[in-house]
């Protein structure tokens, strides 16, 4: 029989569709016995599985009945209008949040895979492939699904890492936190959604770092927060650039200011929190990689100047361990705990205890720190790989952002404007070079071209092979600027 695939979906829904055409054309009357599953198979060159597929779905809905030892039957006529699938529908968002999540044009930002041709990519982001941690990782995850409760996980947090969570914070960033205080999230993202569902009505104005992360502006402006960026400078946000009126959330990056690299030095810390106290407002504090210094020891976080108890202490295993965990902590303030606790058993009733068990014994163990201490060595190489080819083939045409810290670097070409920089892109792709703006980092698009260069992804070996290329990209970019 002929039947006609239109080539939507997987191939038992085309074929599925394509037998209820068939049917309501009246090519089968009611009673009519189907051809056998491996005879059609054959006929239109589909697996015998797909047509079983096809036929067991049209049992399901009535249309065909099964006669032991006989065959496949239609079992009721079929009406022209139940033979496709209608037309999708297409509405307008059907809340404020839906039209402002559209806005924020979310699925566009997320296309984070770089085309097969790019052999080098410098993306921020990209994890750090150590096979030593996902050997220990298995080892760990099978411990804790063989000694885990099968029950629904506390959604607070597991109390073992909670309880090791303060101890490493103790230690390592300066915090004092009891258990209590931890929540344990499903990474930053999730940590700055609860902040906002419990701090923030739409059209509450809540200030950003200028530039600032993207996805962390598009989380508050998605909740419907109005925006102020704030700039920075060498020393972080500028006090003097904070809003006249009473903002209900701050959101800052002291440790190391994303993008820029910056760190908050003392005086503005105090001086934010200064702030914060005469404007009643909360400060979320997103230490997101804080752990990887490479020329001193970790800074104390802001949060262990707080006295007032108005710091939400954000941190993420995204980075030091892989994003595909989903697992952060949220330090919260004693008067905010009943509600945050609340708005993440609203959200999903907690976070994986199994993954938790796993990190828990992990960091008891001392792997975790093992492993930042493995890391921390690996990304100060490749740091010292890419800052000098960029010196080498950069020259007098480059301004490197002084940064001592994370897993990127911010790249500025000197006299050229940000337009210059799709044509740049562009180029660097038909090397086999991915190269990213730093423009959807700011609320306001920059002037000046700049480059968010991340060396996780790439060895020293590659990213010494991709400065030749670099070196073309620049070379082709000035040269152009130099005869427009």
């Amino acid at each position: 029989m002929h039947l006609q695939l239109d080539g939507r979906g997987p191939l038992h829904a085309q074929l599925t569709r394509a037998l209820k055409t068939a049917l309501a054309g009246g090519r089968f009357g009611e009673g009519s016995r189907l051809p056998p599953t491996r005879a059609l198979a054959r006929e239109i060159g589909v697996s015998r599985n797909t047509v079983l597929t096809a036929y067991e779905q049209l049992r399901a809905e009535g249309f065909m009945a099964a006669r032991v030892g006989s065959g496949s039957y239609v079992a009721a006529p079929l009406l022209v209008e139940a033979a496709n699938d209608p037309p999708p529908i297409v509405a307008p968002p059907q809340t404020a949040y839906a039209r402002r999540a559209r806005e924020a044009q979310i699925p566009r930002l997320l296309r984070r895979k770089p085309p097969a041709s790019i052999r080098y990519s410098f993306q921020y982001g990209l994890p750090l492939i150590n096979p030593a941690l996902t050997t220990a990782w298995a080892r760990e995850l099978a411990h804790a699904a063989a000694y885990t409760p099968p029950d629904y996980p506390d959604p607070h947090g597991l109390p073992a890492l909670r309880e090791t969570i303060c101890d490493y914070l103790a230690r390592r960033r300066g915090v004092q936190a009891t258990p209590d205080d931890v929540l344990v999230v499903g990474g930053t993202q999730q940590a700055v959604s609860l902040a906002a569902r419990v701090l923030l009505e739409p059209g509450d104005l809540a200030v950003v770092e200028e530039p600032q992360y993207f996805s962390l502006r598009n989380v508050l402006q998605i909740h419907g927060a109005r925006l102020h960026g704030a700039d920075c400078d060498a020393d972080g946000v500028r006090l003097d650039r904070m809003p006249e009126e009473s903002p209900r959330l701050i959101c800052v990056t002291p440790s190391h200011q994303f993008p820029s690299g910056a760190v908050m030095s003392l005086p503005r810390r105090l001086g934010l929190l200064g702030y914060a106290r005469r404007h009643d407002t909360w400060i979320l504090e997103d230490d997101y990689d804080g752990e990887f210094r490479y020329d001193t020891q970790p800074l104390a976080a802001l949060r262990s100047l707080d006295r007032d108890g108005r710091v939400l202490y954000v941190g993420t295993f995204s980075k030091t361990l892989f994003p595909s965990l989903r697992l952060g902590y949220l330090v919260m303030p004693p008067a905010l705990r009943t509600d945050l606790v609340t708005a993440k058993w609203a959200q999903d009733f907690g976070s994986s205890a199994i993954e938790q068990a796993a990190l828990a014994r992990f960091m008891a163990t001392g792997g975790f720190e093992r492993h930042l201490r493995r890391s921390t060595r690996t990304l100060q190489e490749r740091r010292t790989a890419l800052l000098e080819g960029l010196r080498e083939v950069g020259g007098d045409r480059l301004e490197i952002a002084d940064s001592h810290a994370g897993m990127h670097l911010v790249v500025w070409l000197r006299g050229l404007p940000d337009a210059a920089l799709d044509a740049i892109i562009a180029h660097g792709e038909t090397l086999g070079l991915g190269l990213h703006t730093i423009r959807p980092h700011y609320l306001h698009r920059p002037a000046r071209a700049g480059l968010l260069m991340g060396y996780c992804g790439l060895s020293p070996a590659q990213i010494r092979e991709a400065m030749p290329l670099f070196a073309q990209v620049l070379d082709r970019a000035f040269a152009r600027q130099a005869g427009a």
